[in-house]
């Protein structure tokens, strides 16, 4: 759909992350925005509008987009969070004391950013665009500025390094290129990995394209991706400090990713500690490999007939 790269297009322009140009980000804008698919965005207006009944009820209505109902979440974590941390969106501009929790919580597209959305495609853009961002420093900007401040270092396997924000989720991604990368996978290129402020902080598109890896489902994405030219293998990583291990289902979602590609595919789960592996250890698929930050040197395999190495 145009319509959907031109948000992103905006999106962009306006300093959200690559992780808040996706689809998802994209719709909830034109929600937030009042936007039909046929409307142009000099009709872009300010309305408050809860997530479920608001967002998700207008993309499933005009776009014909359906969100199960647990994607609830991940619209108000992964998008509108960041949408007010960027001045895109304000959060109960209605009524700013409700509580956080509150069944009325709701937003609004902040009147600044409404202004250089309605401008878009016409010759008030630049204009409208510059004056936004000389107000409200973009949050990609200051997503890297916390990382360059209190961010964790991560040399990586080709000796180059980047900086990852802050947390827990993070240290243990480093832990494994530290730690498990060469124990494991010696030699292995780091192709993908996210970050928690930047789904996308490390990219190797040329790599990923040969390899036959869709580079636009960035949301089905593991945590890490590792390819071993020598063995032809691609690890795939989930990293979990909460949710999110190696589940059959997940493994349903990555094969169907990797469909037209023809690598030998390794599935691990990392976790920080055996406390952790425990509350996961019945939803992790079997074939799958694990991994624990408290014991570098070992690897748990789950019903594997091999050491290591990708299963038929």
């Amino acid at each position: 759909m145009p319509e959907i790269i031109d948000a992103q297009k905006i999106l962009a322009a306006l300093g959200m992350p690559p992780a808040q140009q996706n689809e998802m980000a994209a719709l909830t804008l034109f929600a937030l925005c009042s936007l039909k698919p046929e409307d142009s965005w000099t009709l872009a207006r300010r309305n408050s509008v809860t997530i479920s009944k608001g967002v998700m009820a207008f993309i499933r209505d005009e776009y014909d987009k359906p969100y199960a109902p647990n994607t609830r979440e991940t619209f108000r974590r992964q998008v509108l969070h960041q949408f007010v941390q960027g001045r895109i969106a304000d959060y109960n501009p209605d009524n700013p004391s409700l509580p956080t929790n509150s069944p009325k919580a709701h937003y609004a597209i902040n009147e600044a950013a409404l202004v250089v959305i309605q401008s878009y495609g016409t010759h008030a853009w630049n204009a409208a665009l510059e004056s936004f961002l000389s107000t409200y420093e973009s949050l990609m900007k200051r997503y890297q500025a916390a990382r360059e401040t209190i961010g964790i270092a991560l040399t990586l396997p080709d000796g180059s390094s980047i900086s990852l924000s802050p947390g827990e989720h993070n240290q243990l991604q480093v832990d494994v290129i530290q730690q498990f990368v060469p124990q494991f996978a010696s030699g292995a290129v780091l192709l993908y990995l996210g970050d928690t402020a930047d789904k996308n902080l490390f990219l190797a598109t040329d790599q990923l394209v040969r390899l036959g890896i869709p580079i636009t489902e960035h949301d089905k994405m593991p945590d890490i991706i590792l390819y071993l030219p020598s063995q032809n293998w691609l690890y795939l990583i989930e990293v979990v400090t909460s949710h999110g291990p190696m589940t059959p289902k997940r493994l349903v979602e990555l094969n169907a990713m990797l469909a037209n590609s023809t690598v030998g595919k390794i599935f691990v789960t990392a976790f920080p500690s055996f406390a952790e592996f425990r509350k996961h250890m019945r939803q992790i698929a079997w074939e799958t490999e694990v991994w624990i930050a408290e014991a570098p040197e070992h690897l748990i395999h789950f019903n594997g007939d091999r050491f290591l190495g990708p299963r038929s």
